[in-house]
């Protein structure tokens, strides 16, 4: 089997692909700086005789010599995370999309030229489309995104420029990449604390408090569990014909926002209260949003066959009983 790189294993999203990983029979290293993810997702498999943790950066230059010497896949999951953390601090979250993912691609095309190529996988994002205003999203629609003076758009820029060069490796020298845009990931290891949405109706449920819905809750979202995008990764990574593509991972079954809050209300306290916010109360003013975000999962179907194997039900509850158990 594979020795496999996560980077931001310790994170959500990578947790779970390094648990999947190690499942496989698969070496892992996992890399985390813990600035967003937690070793405590990691706690079922800390003792595991394949998996090496590293608490570091990936942007260190000697991290990132020891995390690619002897890597055959490296999944970069690295990246600064939701609105909340993109509206507080914009230079961050640049600074952290573009310089580790440059890096990182440099060291992998050094030993592609020695003769060892090693698999690349990108975890990009819905933001790359900005605010397109196409009812559902496919890989070759166009980024449309505001001004710079509006910094909600730094994320999705910064993420389009980790897509550019990662492509533009694959086309100079033929580094093997694929690239994953997610779209709205859930489930059990999931925080709220930087703005995601379905985990900040849990948490504020679960504490009796009221849910906070952003502007008038009829923006339309759909919502993957983290298992069926763990699943659409490695199916990706194993198909030959992904490689050099951008491949949209997620859910097409739209939601309105309000829905979701009456959903995770009706699980936990059919009593609570739903309160309105404006993003502007919520993230400053300066802040802008788009109205509908839905992936076109044509190509992931075509390159894998994948259908979604969880719903959007048994996300709310696994999230729900996994923020229970850890409350306890």
């Amino acid at each position: 089997m594979a020795y496999c790189v996560v980077t931001g294993g310790a994170g959500f999203i990578g947790s779970h692909l390094v648990e999947a990983l190690l499942e496989r029979g698969n070496r892992v290293l996992a890399v985390d700086d813990e600035s967003t993810g937690s070793v405590q997702n990691l706690s079922a498999v800390l003792g595991h005789p394949q998996l090496e943790y590293l608490r570091a950066n990936v942007a260190d230059q000697a991290v990132l010599q020891h995390i690619t010497a002897m890597a055959e896949q490296v999944y970069h999951l690295a990246a600064a995370v939701g609105v909340a953390l993109i509206a507080a601090d914009p230079v961050r979250t640049i600074e952290n999309n573009i310089l580790p993912t440059a890096l990182l691609l440099r060291a992998l095309v050094r030993r592609h030229q020695q003769g060892q190529p090693v698999k690349f996988f990108l975890a990009s994002s819905s933001e790359v489309y900005g605010k397109n205003p196409k009812p559902s999203w496919a890989e070759s629609d166009e980024m449309v995104f505001g001004p710079t003076s509006r910094s909600r758009w730094a994320y999705g820029a910064s993420k389009a420029i980790d897509e550019f060069l990662a492509l533009a490796w694959h086309r100079q020298v033929g580094l093997p990449v694929v690239i994953g845009r997610f779209f709205n990931v859930v489930g059990p290891r999931q925080t709220g604390a930087y703005g995601m949405v379905l985990a900040r109706f849990v948490e504020a449920a679960l504490a009796g408090r009221p849910l906070v819905v952003h502007d008038d809750g009829q923006q339309i979202r759909s919502f993957v569990h983290v298992h069926d995008v763990v699943r659409a990764v490695l199916l990706l990574m194993d198909s030959p014909q992904a490689i050099g593509r951008v491949v949209n991972i997620g859910s097409d079954q739209p939601i309105r926002i309000l829905e979701l809050a009456h959903r995770v209300r009706a699980a936990i306290d059919p009593s609570l209260p739903i309160q309105f916010q404006s993003y502007q109360q919520a993230y400053g003013p300066d802040f802008e949003d788009c109205r509908r975000r839905v992936p076109d999962l044509t190509l992931l179907r075509q390159l894998t066959g994948f259908q979604p194997q969880c719903t959007l039900d048994q996300a709310i509850h696994d999230l729900i009983a996994w923020k229970r158990k850890v409350s306890s």
